[in-house]
């Protein structure tokens, strides 16, 4: 952990104990925090992320069947920052269109991994009435604790009905968690950490019975291996898609999964406010 994230950490307790919240709530809010790395335009670092543009795929890989979000250079991401299990280089792609009408679920091609060396070549989306996302490039970076969403570390700490004045309480402590996060550039990609929703935090959706493995490996996710789902990634669609308002697409997956290099097994989601 960063001497930044240990600084907010305890600036977090400072401020917790400040407004009497209880410590060890306090103390739980920051154990369930998960590291993640956040991606934004602008500085003259190295190339980290490209925003949009045609995906340079492996030669005969099938072509994409929605448009290129992202592309990763994993060797760029600082080691052990995202808390996934990662490949160490190589490329990850995302993809995602802007349909918000499901509730999102599995989608083989909604990730790629092309590992360093492949050889590939560009490869435009066929049969969409979209164009390619804006090319951007993503060169700003920083990693930090990611918390939860309040519901969620409601949901988490207390069971599935939690009293009105425990959702108070979690509010309380996002909101201290909040105060003392300090100036960020408005970021365009999240790759691990907690879910930023404005509905509903996708990972907790994933692990519930309606969710993701419901109809995999014919068990619910309440089960055995509830807690393997992670974030992969978020992304800020922001004015490149007009029809979303406040759009983010979410692609969510089992730990297991990353360390297996089985993105095909990736879940995602598109929402807006």
């Amino acid at each position: 952990m960063t001497d930044a994230s240990l600084d907010r950490i305890n600036r977090f307790r400072a401020e917790a104990a400040s407004r009497d919240l209880p410590s060890q709530e306090a103390e739980e809010w920051i154990r369930v925090a998960r590291p993640a790395v956040y991606l934004a335009e602008g500085g003259n670092g190295p190339l980290v992320a490209r925003i949009g543009g045609d995906p340079l795929l492996p030669y005969g890989a099938p072509g994409p069947s929605d448009p290129l979000v992202a592309t990763v250079d994993l060797a760029a991401l600082p080691p052990g920052a995202t808390g996934l299990p990662l490949p160490a280089n190589g490329h990850l792609l995302l993809f995602s269109g802007t349909d918000v009408s499901g509730i999102g679920g599995q989608v083989s091609d909604a990730v790629l991994y092309v590992p360093a060396g492949t050889p590939t070549t560009r490869s435009p989306l066929a049969h969409s009435w979209r164009e390619p996302y804006r090319p951007r490039e993503l060169r700003t970076v920083w990693h930090q604790p990611s918390a939860q969403m309040p519901e969620s570390f409601a949901l988490g700490r207390w069971g599935e009905f939690p009293e009105d004045e425990q959702f108070e309480l979690a509010d309380e402590l996002g909101d201290a968690w909040a105060h003392v996060g300090g100036y960020r550039p408005s970021w365009a990609l999240q790759i691990g950490g907690h879910a930023v929703s404005p509905q509903n935090d996708r990972v907790h959706h994933a692990r519930g019975p309606e969710g993701a493995d419901h109809c995999e490996q014919g068990g619910t996710a309440h089960g055995e291996g509830a807690d393997d789902w992670v974030l992969l990634a978020t992304w800020r669609c922001g004015d490149d898609v007009t029809e979303l308002d406040s759009g983010v697409a979410h692609w969510v997956i089992r730990r297991r999964d990353v360390a297996g290099r089985r993105f095909d097994r990736a879940h995602r989601y598109v929402e807006m406010a």
